[in-house]
């Protein structure tokens, strides 16, 4: 009996977890067993090793094997583990050195003819190598990119198996191909997790991983012109709700007939947003990687993402899941961005109403049979639709065609609990041509995330000591403490929740609303017009005070 032992990843939502990958060798019947909850695509790796290893000059003998991936109890899927399989069967046959070996995690999808192919979820990955202290960090060429924007490893681009066997000390067939040179990257030392485990569990030796360490750190190259606001025509009031969405982070409702720029306005919401800050450019650059959204040679994504999922995508493709471990969905991706769904009206009830969670919690916690898993959540929902199937019906509604019952049937998708967590909800009328006229005066996006970035700043400053950075995300009870108002300032809000006009959590979207109009304007707080102003825009402007 042979025994050999490897180091891989498993990813779980967005926590990796080190997998002791080990390879027994022994008499009996041939046979290739692999055990410890693997997927269908992990099983599969059995047929891609042992052509991998033929091809590579070291065919598995015609023995009894097995293959355990440990702990057992961790559901495993994915074909990462191809290299920590085929190096644990070769140091189980003692062509590599397992002094050598364990100092190792692998990662990377193997070809049969030996090539190492890339996977998803590298950056996750070698964040958790680098945390369990296991900077050597082994991947296929395509993913040395990725893994490179991990402080503290120390990555060793690997393109074919015969390359990872010369790296080991051992002999294969062919030359081996020049692999990139390890990068040796500082670790700050401070000590906080990237994404919590579903029980929210830390290791006490967890490494903080601190984006300024991270090299290189470029932002995507862009080309062309860029959305701005000096493109929309009049919608004075649409694009006032516009920066009060952007500089205190509130979700926001455009509802009005075909073509009175809803869609545009939201596509010109991304150019008034602020850069990531490191900690967040590391998150979401970690859902895409997951993902395999992510182009790893333009470095960490440092703009706030972009998501507009079509009307008829289903509850799966919104909020994550799927066969087996859960994935990211639109709701993740757009983590630290921008949710946008155009034709709200269009999509299925239960999608939308699957939104519900994120915008309280700002994460998705999904439970499958297979296991569960936590995905950040944390985005700016933006929904533009039509008042009616038409379109039509907006003011007296004398051009809509649409029986009563169609119009509530249309807007009924749009419930209440989901409405009752959107905090600015504004019409957007046809153009006159005045405003076609007056076109040229539109302030364009620069102008106006000026004045973002300011009401960030100030909002950032006041909520020093908290785990919160923009108006959007305060808690009801912090605005009852120490952002407490008058009774003076907010009598309007106050009788609109007594009247039954408001729920309590309308109530506290207003004032947080109420901040940011303040922020905008340069006031310490806010005043009572600025509560009525918040209240109003919440309302579409009929709530009467």
């Amino acid at each position: 009996m042979a025994m050999g032992r490897a180091l891989s990843v498993a990813i779980v939502g967005m926590a990796g977890h080190v997998i002791d990958v080990e390879a027994d060798i022994a008499l009996g019947l041939p046979a290739f067993t692999l055990v410890g909850l693997p997927d269908a695509s992990l099983t599969e790796s059995r047929d891609r090793v042992r052509a991998a290893c033929a091809n590579s000059g070291h065919p598995l003998p015609q023995r009894r094997i097995t293959v355990n991936l440990s702990p057992a109890a961790l559901p495993k899927a994915g074909s990462g583990f191809d290299l920590a399989i085929a190096v644990a069967l070769l140091t189980a046959q003692a062509v590599l050195d397992t002094s050598v070996v364990q100092n190792y995690v692998h990662i990377g999808e193997l070809g049969l003819n030996g090539r190492a192919r890339p996977v998803r979820g590298v950056l996750p990955a070698t964040l958790a190598a680098v945390r369990s202290g296991h900077p050597d960090v082994v991947v296929p060429a395509a993913n040395a990119a990725e893994a490179r924007l991990v402080p503290g490893a120390r990555v060793h681009a690997m393109s074919t198996l015969a390359d990872l066997i010369h790296l080991h000390g051992g002999t294969a067939a062919g030359a081996p191909v020049q692999a990139h040179q390890p990068a040796l990257l500082q670790i700050s030392p401070r000590s906080v997790p990237l994404a919590e485990s579903v029980d929210d569990s830390v290791d006490p030796g967890d490494v903080l991983v601190r984006p300024r360490d991270l090299a290189p750190l470029r932002n995507p190259v862009r080309s062309g012109p860029q959305p701005d606001l000096s493109d929309v025509i009049g919608q004075t009031e649409a694009r006032q709700a516009l920066e009060l969405a952007a500089a205190g982070g509130h979700h926001l409702l455009l509802m009005g007939p075909p073509g009175t720029g809803k869609t545009l306005l939201a596509s010109r919401l991304p150019g008034l947003l602020p850069d990531l800050n490191d900690d967040e450019a590391v998150e979401v650059t970690a859902v895409h990687s997951v993902a395999g959204t992510l182009d790893p040679q333009t470095g960490l994504i440092r703009r706030p993402p972009f998501q507009n999922p079509h009307h008829t995508c289903t509850v799966v493709s919104m909020v994550g899941g799927g066969s087996g471990l859960p994935h990211p969905g639109a709701a993740s991706l757009a983590h630290r961005g921008i949710l946008f769904l155009d034709e709200a009206g269009e999509f299925h009830s239960q999608v939308l109403d699957s939104l519900r969670q994120p915008l309280e919690h700002g994460d998705l916690v999904i439970h499958r049979a297979n296991g569960s898993a936590r995905f950040p959540a944390r985005f700016l929902l933006v929904l533009a639709s039509n008042p009616c199937p038409c379109g039509f019906a907006v003011g007296k509604g004398l051009d809509c065609v649409c029986a009563p019952v169609a119009r509530r049937r249309y807007l009924s998708r749009l419930s209440g609990p989901l409405l009752d967590r959107v905090d600015l909800q504004v019409d957007v009328l046809p153009v006159s041509r005045a405003d076609m006229a007056a076109g040229d005066r539109a302030e364009s996006s620069a102008t106006v995330r000026r004045r973002v970035l300011a009401a960030r700043a100030i909002a950032r400053d006041r909520l020093v000591g908290t785990s919160w950075t923009c108006n959007g995300e305060i808690s009801g009870s912090y605005l009852r403490g120490p952002l407490r108002l008058s009774p003076k300032v907010t009598q309007d809000v106050d009788r609109a929740l007594d009247n039954g006009r408001l729920s309590i959590r309308g109530h506290d979207r207003v004032l947080r609303v109420s901040w940011t109009v303040a922020d905008l304007a340069g006031r310490s707080e806010p005043d009572r017009d600025d509560v009525s102003r918040a209240l109003m825009l919440r309302r579409r402007g009929q709530v009467s005070v």
